[in-house]
């Protein structure tokens, strides 16, 4: 293995993110800065909705995306709120919608609304701007339950299948992550699949990165198809990067929540 190409690799295609409880426009900021950075820059910045107009200021001309989030982090029922959060974070300028799935509901049995929730904001999300779907999969009750909640994601339009918001006691597992990625393999259409939460060393996201290339092929994983949702995981791929040691998280200059 190849430590610093490894996590070359990996560093194009995280999504930074800070999805603390109360960041400030400083943090933004600081964020921002952080996705260009000497070792290169990442895919995207992830924040909240209140935050993606002045992330976009920052990052013009930059080539970083920004993603948001929408009925995040409890994935509840009302449609109709979904809808007009990410009609504003549209306006706002944001390139992607990362909106949680009404998992509690789907769980219950209510496929009905999580597939009318899709609906709807795969409505107001026009190409070129994605749809992520995070299905919260640490709260499905198996394996079975991820593979339906990500056919579901899938059969109404997600441009991205997502693991977790990272808010929940278990987030991206690799047995869920296996199993999203083989229903994008049969799906037959373009689908991409973003592990978040608790991915914080170049090994963690090894893992990740080899179960898409055993499944998806060697060629498949790129910024269009893979994305890490993390924030500390950029210290660690930089410290690899330069030279320095970064088998081990170190504390991050975003927060970790994601």
């Amino acid at each position: 293995m190849n430590d610093v190409a490894d996590a070359r690799r990996a560093l194009l295609l995280l999504d930074l993110t800070d999805l603390g409880d109360s960041p400030t426009a400083a943090d933004t900021d600081r964020l921002c800065e952080r996705a260009v950075g000497p070792a290169g820059s990442v895919a995207a910045v992830c924040l909240w909705p209140r935050w993606v107009a002045r992330a976009v200021e920052r990052l013009d001309g930059s080539g970083v995306l920004i993603a948001t989030v929408v009925n995040f982090p409890d994935g509840g029922d009302d449609i109709g709120a979904v809808v007009a959060e990410t009609a504003q974070a549209l306006a706002d300028g944001a390139d992607e919608i990362d909106m949680v799935l009404p998992y509690r509901s789907f769980a219950a049995g209510s496929v009905v609304i999580a597939a009318a929730m899709i609906d709807a904001v795969r409505a107001e999300v026009a190409a070129p701007q994605q749809l992520k779907v995070i299905l919260e999969t640490g709260e499905l009750a198996n394996l079975d339950s991820v593979r339906a909640a990500a056919r579901l994601a899938i059969d109404h339009g997600a441009d991205f299948v997502k693991s977790s918001t990272g808010k929940t006691a278990v987030s991206a597992t690799r047995g869920a992550v296996e199993a999203m990625l083989h229903e994008i393999a049969a799906s037959g259409r373009p689908v991409g699949i973003k592990p978040s939460g608790g991915i914080r060393t170049l090994d963690d996201a090894r893992g990740f990165l080899h179960l898409a290339d055993t499944i998806m092929g060697d060629q498949w994983a790129s910024p269009i198809t893979f994305r890490f949702g993390a924030s500390g995981l950029l210290d660690v791929l930089e410290a690899i990067i330069a030279g320095t040691d970064g088998s081990r998280p170190v504390e991050s200059r975003a927060v970790e929540t994601y």
